[in-house]
């Protein structure tokens, strides 16, 4: 059976990095979509600029499954790093144990934020042997070469083509650049590719004595392994264009004669007070710190209010303002219910007819237009207006239509998916002592309706009054009283 998204699959444009360029996305291979993104270095809790990479490619993998492509999606782990092996010493702890702990919690972080597992997440340390079978052609061949001192550089100047992600020149960055003495590199920006052992460090034996992987090899061997020489998207953060995308380039092409990927996607910077957020400046929140203030959904919900290559200024009042709009786009749902008296269930022919729709047709023409998602949630406040006008004019049916409409194309984004009272009603972070219980607020709303039909108003306004110091906004209407939290 053809569906509404058939014609959609060949129209989808993603903007490439690389030729600076929107371009017709064509897979290697029809109907299939190999996908590596760049993942955490674990020796920490992730904080919110790895919620928007997570996110952001969370987003761009449903949209390629919801347009009918088999995706393999791949995001590695880095297990052994120059920070792992220094927060595991500053610890006292095992690197193992360090990195466990904090693979599970990103596993839990992204859980919470609504993004689905990637098809594999290949670890560093489990791929030590590729490493090694891509750094021996790179030296046979003349694109690396080993120090006296034990490491093994890649020559950037080998590759003609170094520098064509980031659109540097070679020689530009090599004027006024000066070789670190304390090392034997040929050329200031030629990068490791295999670190001597030191004292007390991971090391596996290698052809030039025991040491551990640079981190751009890590990256190059295990996409290879996972992809092949060449696949269809590259992605990760803004920040890895130059050194490290720009690196895996010039030692991927290198040891196999291949392009690398045909796609890079880059999600743009979190900033905060107009600086990116970083570990290194100390302006960081963790996912956890800002889920313990804000509901999961919430953060997901303005993470994918901006294209995911813009800029995005993060702050409470931001976030305050995201749940707010997701709360409107949630109490249009809801309003649909109480006309209805029904419960909103998606299925897939539901889904089908929602894209068939005008509404729908204009919600893909925004997803294939590079994933941009803040277009498509625009068209989702479209539908909630609609809804709200259908309910002011009683016409239930046509609301109820609308609504199912919202929750099928908010699907894919995985928003607006909860039962309406279950966001409506959430309680985020601690309650506190004095905080009302859901049973003593229902019991508030009904006090309140025993007033207004004793004619006692004043009671009945101070309770609303009670409520909405407590952060209860309550909403009647001709199915009763509804309460959310503000």
């Amino acid at each position: 059976m053809t569906t509404p998204l058939a014609d959609a699959m060949s129209q989808l444009a993603i903007y490439d990095s690389l030729t600076g360029r929107k371009q017709s996305f064509k897979p290697l291979v029809e109907g299939k979509v190999g996908m590596y993104v760049c993942g955490m270095t674990v020796y920490d809790y992730c904080h919110i600029g790895h919620a928007r990479v997570m996110v952001g490619f969370d987003m761009a993998v449903r949209w390629l499954k919801q347009l009918g492509y088999d995706v393999n999606y791949v995001r590695n782990i880095t297990d052994i790093d120059d920070k792992i092996i220094a927060r595991a010493a500053e610890n006292g702890e095992e690197i193992g144990a360090l990195t466990e702990r904090f693979i599970k919690a990103m596993h839990e972080d992204a859980t919470a934020l609504g993004c689905e597992r990637p098809d594999l997440e290949p670890r560093a340390t489990a791929h030590i042997d590729e490493m090694q079978q891509m750094i021996e052609t790179l030296v046979t061949g003349n694109y690396a070469y080993a120090g006296d001192n034990g490491d093994v550089y890649y020559a950037v100047d080998s590759f003609a083509d170094y520098g064509k992600l980031s659109k540097r020149n070679l020689d530009d960055m090599q004027a006024g650049a000066r070789v670190d003495v304390e090392n034997d590199k040929r050329n200031p920006f030629d990068f490791v590719l295999w670190k001597a052992a030191k004292p007390d460090e991971p090391q596996w034996a290698s052809p030039w004595g025991q040491g551990r992987p640079g981190w751009h090899i890590e990256c190059s061997a295990m996409s290879t392994k996972c992809l092949g020489h060449t696949f269809d998207i590259h992605g990760g953060g803004h920040d890895l264009q130059f050194p490290h995308h720009e690196n895996e380039i010039a030692q991927s092409e290198a040891a196999t004669g291949c392009e690398y990927a045909r796609n890079w996607m880059h999600v743009g910077f979190i900033n905060v007070d107009g600086e990116k957020m970083s570990k290194s400046l100390g302006n960081f929140s963790t996912i956890r710190d800002v889920i313990a203030k804000y509901l999961p959904e919430t953060v997901r919900f303005f993470l994918l209010s901006s294209h995911y290559r813009s800029q995005v200024n993060f702050s409470d009042s931001a976030l305050d303002e995201a749940h707010n709009s997701l709360s409107r786009l949630y109490n249009a749902l809801k309003l649909a219910e109480q006309q209805k008296q029904q419960t909103l269930n998606i299925d897939d022919a539901l889904v089908n007819e929602a894209y068939s729709s005008e509404t729908g047709q204009s919600f893909i023409k925004a997803m294939n237009d590079d994933f941009n998602s803040s277009t498509a949630i625009s068209v989702l406040f479209g539908l909630a207006r609609d809804i709200n006008k259908a309910i002011k004019a009683e016409d239930v049916e046509t609301a109820w239509k609308l609504a199912q409409q919202l929750k099928a194309l908010a699907q894919v984004l995985n928003i607006l998916q909860q039962p309406v009272q279950q966001f409506l009603q959430a309680v985020v972070g601690d309650t506190t002592e004095n905080s009302l219980t859901d049973a003593m607020i229902d019991g508030l709303i009904v006090e309140r309706a025993e007033a207004k039909t004793n004619k006692n108003f004043a009671r009945a306004d101070a309770i609303r009054e009670q409520l909405k110091e407590a952060g209860i906004e309550l909403e009647d209407s001709r199915a009763g009283t509804t309460w959310r939290r503000a």
